[in-house]
């Protein structure tokens, strides 16, 4: 059971999808001479964020889905990755665009990385919505990042606390009242 919380605005709907406007602008640069580029969602946490990107993308885009976990239901990273669910489809030779929807400590980034370079896509980019830079523990960066955000537990736009607060529109801090 989760403790007693509030929680408080921190990026609202509508700079959300702004960001998310801009960011895919530059994925289409990057990925033009696509014929199909791969966008490969990390969940559960970035389905929101995977629903509204695709949608903001003028390119040919195939949906694929791979779930990691290192947290559970617990606010701290484990540090031990986990895959729980695995792709669907092949990506050797594809464009490949890897979806997360927070970069904390890096170990969930770095090993999904890791897995996926090793089934040899001919480019592989990544795309965080929320980065906590100041948390990081291993050297891994995104290509693009929607927003840099201070060190603070965050519910909303799909990321949840024991799988609450995924329905938010937006980012919000918890803040507990214990």
């Amino acid at each position: 059971m989760s403790r007693p919380y509030v929680i408080d605005p921190m990026i609202t709907a509508k700079a959300i999808a702004a960001r998310i406007e801009e960011l895919a602008r530059e994925i289409e640069a990057e990925f033009a001479a696509a014929d199909k580029l791969v966008v490969v969602g990390l969940l559960r946490g970035s389905f929101v964020f995977i629903a509204d990107l695709v949608r903001e993308l003028n390119l040919d885009v195939e949906v694929d889905f791979l779930e990691a976990s290192s947290y559970g239901d617990g606010m701290e990273s484990s540090r031990e990755v986990r895959i729980l669910k695995d792709l669907r489809g092949a990506i050797e030779a594809r464009h490949v665009l890897v979806v997360e929807d927070l970069i904390d400590t890096g170990y969930t980034m770095k090993h999904v990385i890791g897995l996926l370079q090793a089934r040899k896509p001919a480019k592989m980019k990544c795309i965080v919505l929320l980065d906590k830079e100041s948390r990081r523990e291993v050297d891994i960066s995104a290509d693009w990042v929607g927003f840099a955000i201070p060190d603070e537990f965050v519910v909303g736009y799909g990321i949840d606390y024991a799988q609450r607060n995924r329905n938010l529109n937006h980012i919000g801090k918890v803040r507990f009242t214990d």
